[in-house]
């Protein structure tokens, strides 16, 4: 193998493994900002690892809603029918939130209750992953409360 034919394949090999580790990289950061959709039923039942950043999806919970009148914070439950989780809230509230309605915080655990950095609350299940609005239709149907789709008017 001559010098030059050498030197051509390090530097192929260098480059090689230069894209390797990047991917490796982008990878292993993506996978760590990854935050997964979980129920108040599978929360208790371990699903979801200690001191894991996650979603909690259900429904505010109707006469759970308290508020701290000096300051922003609010505790409320969300249900998905079969449990309940306390959440904690130290921010705004969107203008959509209310009792027995679908909403989704964004948070850990801290003991046996959520500490949410942020809430939102569902006003159109228009573009919802199926399992999602699977689950938030199950939760409807527990709490006696019409799935948004049902309210629709049938086309013809």
């Amino acid at each position: 193998m001559t010098p030059t034919r050498q030197r051509r394949l390090i530097m192929v090999g260098l480059v090689l493994l230069a894209v390797g580790v990047a991917t490796a990289l982008v990878v292993t950061a993506m996978s760590q900002n990854l935050t997964y959709l979980y129920t108040p039923v599978e929360v208790k039942s371990g699903k979801v690892p200690a001191q894991a950043r996650f979603r909690l999806g259900g429904m505010v919970k109707a006469g759970s809603i308290e508020r701290d009148p000096n300051s922003l914070k609010v505790n409320f439950l969300v249900t998905d029918g079969d449990a309940d989780m306390l959440v904690e809230y130290n921010n705004i509230l969107p203008d959509l939130f209310r009792e027995k309605q679908s909403v989704i915080a964004t948070g850990q655990m801290q003991g046996d209750r959520f500490l949410a950095t942020e809430v939102l609350a569902k006003h159109d299940e228009k573009y919802v992953p199926r399992d999602v609005q699977e689950a938030m239709a199950k939760a409807h149907s527990k709490h006696d409360v019409p799935a948004p789709d049902a309210a629709k008017p049938a086309s013809n």
